[in-house]
């Protein structure tokens, strides 16, 4: 088996972590290995091999000079890859690329779905209903079901309703 870093190299390092029921293997070369940080002797977190993983560089990529750096705390790219951490609040809008796809591999979606606070919950959830219902409309009107549109319309200006409605009732 061929290392999935360098793509030439015979895997000798085989790592498993099961997320969510879902098993992930990764299979590595031992260059590969130790130039990614993983250290036979110590406990390895396959998300941290992920986030650094890239092995040989693309033809054409920028060299390392012109690395991509934050403004703000001068952290490169490589070292965010080698890390998995940010070092300020400019390092988001410096690294916006990478982060996306790093969290979208991480956590299957880029978009959070974590709690939310209580005060904000019922506005929070009402908003997201009407941005699904809308997309929904957008499907309905692409496939010319304009009845499902209409009745999906009909709901959102329920929902908006209902909040204008609370919002007079907490003044």
């Amino acid at each position: 088996m061929k290392c999935e870093c360098c793509h030439e190299n015979e895997a000798t390092v085989h790592l498993t972590q099961v997320v969510n029921g879902e098993v992930k293997k990764l299979n590595l070369c031992q260059s590969c290995a130790e130039a990614n940080g993983v250290s036979l002797k110590m406990p390895v977190s396959i998300t941290e091999i992920l986030l650094g993983l890239g092995g040989k560089k693309p033809a054409g990529e920028t060299p390392a000079r012109f690395e991509l750096t934050c403004k703000r705390c001068q952290l490169t790219q490589s070292e965010f890859k080698k890390g998995g951490r940010l070092g300020c609040p400019e390092c988001y809008k410096a690294f916006m690329g990478e982060l996306a796809s790093v969290v979208k591999a991480m956590h299957h979606n880029v978009q959070h779905v974590g709690k939310i606070p209580a005060r904000q919950g019922s506005e929070a959830r009402r908003a997201a209903k009407i941005a699904a219902l809308q997309d929904d409309i957008r499907s309905a009107v692409a496939k010319e079901d304009y009845e499902e549109a209409a009745r999906l319309r009909d709901e959102i200006s329920a929902l908006r309703a209902d909040s204008a409605e609370e919002v007079r009732d907490d003044a």
